[in-house]
């Protein structure tokens, strides 16, 4: 592991041990709300929604797709498709679907968890910020952050 990847893969392993029901059945812990059966297939429906956003990120960066922060050969940038909503749609699709996932848990550990995973994906995107920024240089990668939100569609571009 590199030593520069902790800042993500800590909060990542340690949130993915949290969410575990493993985790809440040897705390004794009890779900501190219950979601019904409607907020089941709401919060369904919200795991499934980001989880296709993740993959359709996948699928249209292709072969420029890497599980660590690396070049890529004839690595250019991508903004079309769900990169023209968000710089990283991959980690707003796993946020979203960890997010409404601990939501559905209800426990505390689980919501914890689920926000120790978002809060390593948000550091994993921002890392990558300044690898592409470093890549593809401030000319070319500048324009596309001033336009396109980092992870929260529709919101003012930082």
């Amino acid at each position: 592991m590199i030593w520069d990847s902790r800042a993500y893969r800590v909060p990542i392993i340690a949130g993915a041990i949290l969410v575990t029901p493993w985790t809440a059945q040897a705390l004794g812990e009890e779900p501190i709300w219950h979601v019904g059966n409607s907020g089941t297939y709401v919060l369904a429906g919200l795991t499934f929604a980001g989880t296709s956003f993740t993959w359709w990120a996948r699928i249209h960066l292709g072969r420029f797709w890497s599980n660590s922060i690396t070049r890529k050969e004839g690595h250019q940038l991508i903004d079309t498709g769900p990169y023209g909503l968000v710089r990283h749609p991959i980690y707003t699709g796993l946020i979203g679907a960890i997010l409404a996932t601990g939501a559905a848990i209800a426990t505390v550990t689980a919501l914890l968890g689920a926000l120790l995973i978002a809060y390593g994906l948000w550091q994993k995107a921002r890392m990558e910020e300044g690898f592409l920024t470093a890549e593809f240089g401030a000319d070319a990668y500048g324009p596309y952050r001033r336009r396109v939100p980092m992870l929260v569609p529709f919101s003012r571009p930082r």
